[in-house]
């Protein structure tokens, strides 16, 4: 389990604890805020906006690596930059293929949302969250 979790954006995690699974209304909250508010603004701003505009002066696998590397900086927790990068790549493809946001929005989604349900989920089973995820 501690695997899984160290692929997630720990450092923030650590500051969204005090929430989750705290009530029904912050659970839907932070799954309206994560799961939905920040894939929309991120990936239009990261694959939508830079992604293509750097396409006009270099080649689509450069743009990826190039807005990966913005997007994983971006979310200001350097010890999980290498996980962010990979989400970005895998990301930046996903839109690469299909030339639609929605594909990497709901990509994003689907991992924000399922990161914060399973730690609903685990905090509700009586696990220590800050132990699993290794914060202090």
């Amino acid at each position: 389990m501690k695997m899984f979790l160290s692929l997630t954006q720990t450092d923030s995690l650590v500051l969204l604890l005090p929430l989750i699974g705290s009530s029904t209304t912050s659970t839907a909250f932070l799954v309206g805020i994560t799961g939905v508010l920040a894939p929309l603004l991120e990936e239009t701003l990261f694959r939508g906006f830079l992604m293509v505009s750097l396409t006009k002066w270099f080649p689509t696998p450069a743009c990826v690596l190039v807005s990966a590397a913005v997007f994983a900086l971006a979310h200001l927790t350097p010890g999980q930059f290498p996980q962010l990068f990979i989400l970005g790549v895998a990301l930046g493809f996903s839109y690469a293929q299909t030339r639609n946001l929605l594909t990497p929005i709901t990509i994003h989604a689907f991992w924000n949302s399922g990161v914060i349900l399973l730690l609903t989920f685990l905090q509700l089973q009586g696990y220590d969250l800050k132990e699993l995820l290794g914060a202090s």
